[in-house]
């Protein structure tokens, strides 16, 4: 059985690691994508012209035109939660199974968040950033977080996970989701509308689908107090990027952090990052060893099912996996 790992060298040091990797030369002949730069539709179908399973990174889209051209496909593995970029209706016709990793990085988004509340509340790296360019820092007034109120936008796995966190902290927690019902001992159950109007730091971790595209635009950004402060934590297509910018430019809200945006492999804009009042990561929530040992390692064994024929934990088009044997 032949894999190819789209990951390039570097994203394989970065986001897969030698123990998966031999972990996955174990079960099968891996071939290695030693180009610099993610593949695209043209790359993969001559990389993967004779592979029985792709295990491709965040960047390495699957457009709908490779699988009636790879016969030989079984499957397409996500190493990554995220399968927007994968044709999954045109995977299914073609019979070719998709699945995606779970969720392994949760505690390193929460604990990034964390992060971002203390940075944006003391100025942390606004000093060191004057340190470094040999500028005395301003002497500011900090925020204190226990007492302070946090809007979590969306309660999935991460926003479960840092409710009960910041609560420790004495912080009151508001929780925001029209779909999902609150535990209580995690905070207070409130619509969209009034968490933005109360919250000193609003988080967002919404799903990012049609439905919540541009959820934060201009008529969200306003319902913000002037003192409060945004934090992005999950995709950039949420957020209306002009708007935030404006809000930002104009001092409308305090300040904002964002480890993800609308560049290039979800990363936040330059032109949002290099804002005074924005602090910025370049899309580094989950780059952490044991979070990327949870997604990599969980592919490996997928890779084990598919070659034994049997449906993966993280299928998502089960039912349509013609390509089985």
């Amino acid at each position: 059985m032949k894999v190819l790992l789209t990951h390039t060298p570097q994203f394989r040091r970065q986001y897969y690691g030698e123990r998966s990797l031999k972990g996955l030369q174990v079960a099968a002949h891996v071939v290695l994508n030693e180009a610099d730069d993610a593949l695209d539709a043209a790359a993969l179908i001559e990389a993967a012209r004779d592979v029985d399973i792709i295990v491709a990174d965040r960047l390495t889209e699957g457009p709908g035109e490779i699988f009636p051209r790879l016969p030989k496909l079984r499957a397409f593995v996500r190493c990554a939660v995220d399968i927007r970029n994968i044709d999954v209706k045109a995977a299914s016709a073609a019979g070719v199974l998709v699945t995606r990793a779970g969720p392994g990085f949760v505690a390193s988004v929460a604990e990034l968040a964390l992060g971002f509340l203390v940075d944006l509340s003391r100025g942390i790296s606004r000093a060191t950033a004057d340190y470094h360019s040999g500028r005395m820092p301003e002497v500011a007034m900090g925020r204190q977080l226990s007492g302070s109120t946090v809007g979590i936008i969306g309660y999935g796995c991460i926003g479960r996970y840092l409710a009960p966190v910041l609560k420790s902290l004495g912080m009151t927690v508001l929780i925001a989701d029209p779909f999902l019902t609150v535990d209580r001992a995690d905070g207070e159950h409130v619509s969209l509308e009034e968490l933005l109007g109360k919250a000193d730091y609003v988080v967002c971790l919404a799903v990012a689908n049609e439905q919540t595209e541009k959820l934060i635009g201009p008529a969200a950004l306003a319902r913000m107090r002037p003192d409060a402060f945004f934090i992005n934590l999950s995709r950039g297509n949420l957020i209306d990027e002009a708007a935030l910018s404006v809000a930002l430019r104009e001092n409308r809200i305090a300040g904002a952090a964002m480890d993800v945006g609308r560049a290039r492999d979800q990363m936040p804009t330059p032109e949002l990052a290099n804002l005074e009042n924005v602090i910025a990561t370049p899309h580094i929530g989950g780059l952490t060893q044991p979070a990327i040992e949870s997604q990599s390692s969980e592919t490996v064994r997928q890779v084990e099912a598919i070659i034994n024929g049997r449906v993966p934990h993280g299928a998502v088009n089960a039912d349509h996996w013609a390509r089985r044997s």
